[in-house]
């Protein structure tokens, strides 16, 4: 049986700057917890402790990219191990594993660290900027409420369970799509790219709650949207308003986070992303179409439900384009790793 050729080494310093910037804000993290008194939450902690959960999530991936390539080439049973091993060794050198762990660790400081911030946002800012974001509302569509002009127009039947499932599908769409980008780009410098952009969506999302706090109209102005149907953004919202409540009682007697901030929009900042990285790198055109329908979706399902302002929505963007620049910036691209190594095939015995 022939050896895989050892592929080529993938260069650390793919995620050297981003996992320093995201280390970075988990130290103010920390530093704004202990200078408030507040406690540090693991929003997924339900899944078990970070130092198990991240390493069981690499394997995952690993798996996911592995196995499929093990069956396509319908080894026995006698030479399955053997060729998943191979595969495993021509698709994860230890260079690649590392870079991989990096990226995975990078996003996870980031993230822990914004929903711990996001949490921390009533004690630090107790003032909310909702009216003067009402106003802004107002004013860019002539006087009219923007809720009451989407569900005028798209109705509140079908279209509140079609945009309520494009809005909750969000929980799903970043997980998977950093483990795509990690596991399955082409390029892993793009890839690269595309985790650290959504990085730092999270730190400028944070620091544009500090810097306009204010909540959303579906929870200061309630009365435009009792005309929607039951859906999953209801229980959602409701989820998030039961945590604010159990958070302001008491943070300390609760493993919940405070989840509930307006300006900017995140969905919107994330979605435009990954939609622009997806255009920048031109991935097929099918992928692009649908990421651009998705955001479109997205963007309209914020403003229906009342989860943000119409200029949380402009800021989204803004900050989307502005971490997707400052991520290229990070990791270059163009001047780092272009396509992982290609090795020959390897004979394997029936």
């Amino acid at each position: 049986m022939l050896k895989p050729s050892t592929p080529a080494s993938v260069p650390s310093g793919l995620f050297r700057v981003p996992l320093a910037v995201a280390a970075s804000f988990t130290v103010l993290t920390i530093g704004t917890a202990v200078g408030f008194g507040l406690p540090l939450r693991d929003p997924d902690g339900f899944l078990g402790p970070s130092y198990v959960r991240l390493p069981a999530i690499l394997a995952l991936m690993v798996l996911a990219d592995v196995a499929p390539r093990t069956l396509l080439r319908r080894p026995s049973v006698r030479t399955m191990h053997r060729v998943a091993a191979i595969e495993f060794h021509r698709r994860w050198p230890v260079s690649r594993l590392v870079v991989t762990a990096m990226g995975l660790l990078t996003f996870y400081l980031a993230y822990v660290s914004y929903r711990n911030m996001k949490s921390f946002l009533p004690f630090v800012r107790d003032r909310v900027a909702d009216p003067l974001l009402q106003t802004s509302d107002r004013w860019l569509t002539g006087g009219h409420h923007p809720g009451d002009v989407l569900q005028q127009i798209l109705g509140t039947g079908v279209s509140a369970h079609v945009l309520s499932s494009v809005y909750v599908s969000y929980l799903i769409f970043v997980p998977m799509s950093v483990a795509a980008a990690l596991v399955w780009s082409r390029q892993l410098s793009q890839g690269a790219w595309y985790v650290a952009a959504l990085s730092f969506n999270w730190i400028l999302g944070a620091a544009s709650y500090y810097a306009i706090p204010s909540l959303g109209p579906i929870f200061v102005e309630r009365t435009h949207f009792t005309d929607l149907p039951r859906t999953a953004v209801t229980d959602l919202g409701e989820s998030l308003y039961r945590s604010r409540v159990r958070v302001l009682a008491d943070p300390h007697a609760t493993q919940s986070v405070h989840g509930i901030a307006a300006f900017a929009s995140l969905h919107v900042s994330v979605v435009f992303t990954a939609a622009l990285v997806a255009h920048l790198i031109r991935l097929p055109v099918v992928l692009r179409a649908i990421l651009w329908t998705y955001l479109l979706l997205t963007a309209l399902a914020t403003v229906y439900f009342g989860w943000h302002y119409l200029v949380d929505v402009i800021a989204g963007f803004a900050l989307g384009a502005l971490a997707t620049w400052l991520a290229w910036q990070a990791t270059r691209p163009r001047r780092l790793l272009r396509d992982l190594p290609v090795v020959e095939e390897t004979k394997v015995p029936a």
